[in-house]
């Protein structure tokens, strides 16, 4: 059982009650000496570990992994990514109780014969010292850590020809960071992940050559995993990502009724709005419950973000609704620029026209001095921004 140690006390000892542990590490104890335990009769389908989930309310929600769901996902990333055995020396920067350290780094860096190069937490100073020292050759980080990275004056004298994989995900990834990365790693292969804990990290996957060409995207169901939508909208085909196979969570430890409502008939009910093409490239467009309904009209937080992320001078964004007493919500764009820019909500809004349809610009933009807050995966924590009262009231003409 993973604990984030991001989780209040309470969360904690929630934690190890709800997961009947028979005891618990502490980070301060000399483990030398102890015995090993080693269980050799486990079946594919039991289960063999806990990773809790954060929980927007109540307490976090604990996915049961199975030795099936780590096996495949180890074999989904070396398919998905191309990766060789033997050879892979992995620099992780995000946290192993989250399943994208553990299971998309970690665990096929174990499975492969591959080196993991652990850092005790992000650090640029660290980041550069670990790639002189270390020889990395696999990199896996959101788009916004890449930015700063490729943007800080010490990357320009680092020894870039033996990175082969540079891997990204979590947030929208403009596609001049794409370019940017594939001219800063010239012998690297780019791919963009999508998962969740309930399907044990990677879900989709964008390979390399297709990285420039369809960036607005998180690419196709990987091997052991099928994917469609929900009750898809007739017009747009948007609906909720459902998915299913060998790396998927059977259940939820010790709450059969969110297992009830998220594993439906063999399916995972992923939460997240998406639509899946011809071909069966998978474009996420929203969280569920990120969604906002503007008197009437869906608008979709990622299309915004990605339309504003695309704009000159934005390091990060996040849309979130804004309640509204006659259109009931209505968008909401908090924005961090870029060091050195200068952003004007009023011509972010201006500069959005034609891109978006009218009822999908922001009318309402905070230009934030702070970078914005993320958990410990990298994720935006977009609940920090409710009830904000800083707004700029944005207003532009129909013409």
């Amino acid at each position: 059982v993973f604990n984030n140690t991001a989780m209040t006390e309470k969360e904690v000892e929630f934690v190890i009650s709800d997961s009947n542990a028979n005891f618990a590490i502490d980070t301060k104890e000399d483990l030398a000496g102890n015995t090993h335990y080693v269980y050799q009769d486990a079946l594919p389908t039991d289960s063999a570990a806990i990773f809790y989930t954060s929980g927007t309310t109540g307490f976090p929600k604990g996915a049961v992994l199975t030795h099936e769901n780590f096996v495949s996902t180890v074999e989904n990333c070396r398919r998905a990514a191309g990766l060789e055995a033997g050879g892979m020396r992995s620099l992780i920067s995000v946290p192993l109780f989250h399943v994208t350290g553990c299971n998309s780094q970690l665990m096929p860096a174990l499975g492969l014969g591959g080196t993991s190069v652990i850092m005790p937490g992000l650090d640029l100073k660290l980041f550069f010292q670990a790639m002189r020292r270390e020889s990395i050759n696999l990199l896996l980080s959101v788009p916004a850590i890449y930015w700063l990275v490729l943007n800080t004056a010490e990357f320009a004298s680092l020894e870039l020809d033996g990175v082969g994989w540079v891997l990204y995900g979590g947030a929208p990834t403009p596609p001049s960071l794409v370019q940017a990365m594939r001219k800063a790693f010239p012998n690297a292969k780019l791919g963009n992940g999508f998962g969740l804990t309930e399907s044990s990290a990677l879900a989709t996957f964008l390979p390399d050559r297709y990285a420039t060409l369809r960036p607005e995207t998180v690419g196709f169901a990987v091997p052991v995993i099928d994917a469609a939508i929900f009750e898809p909208d007739p017009d747009s085909s948007i609906g909720e990502l459902m998915l299913r196979g060998q790396s998927v969570s059977p259940s939820y430890w010790n709450n059969p009724l969110a297992s009830q409502r998220t594993f439906v008939d063999g399916w995972c009910m992923t939460g997240d709005m998406a639509r899946i093409d011809r071909e069966g490239f998978v474009t996420i467009v929203d969280r569920k419950k990120d969604m906002v309904n503007r008197g009437g009209e869906n608008v979709y937080s990622v299309e915004v973000e990605n339309a504003i992320s695309a704009l000159p001078g934005v390091f990060e964004v996040a849309v979130v609704p804004v309640p509204d007493e006659v259109m009931g919500e209505k968008v909401g764009a908090v924005i961090f620029a870029i060091p050195g820019f200068e952003l004007d909500p009023y011509q972010v809004a201006k500069s959005l026209k034609g891109i978006i349809a009218d009822y999908k610009i922001p009318e309402y933009i905070c230009v934030s001095k702070e970078p914005l807050p993320r958990n410990p995966g990298g994720k935006i924590l977009k609940a920090k921004f409710k009830g904000k009262s800083d707004w700029t009231r944005v207003r532009l003409s129909s013409k």
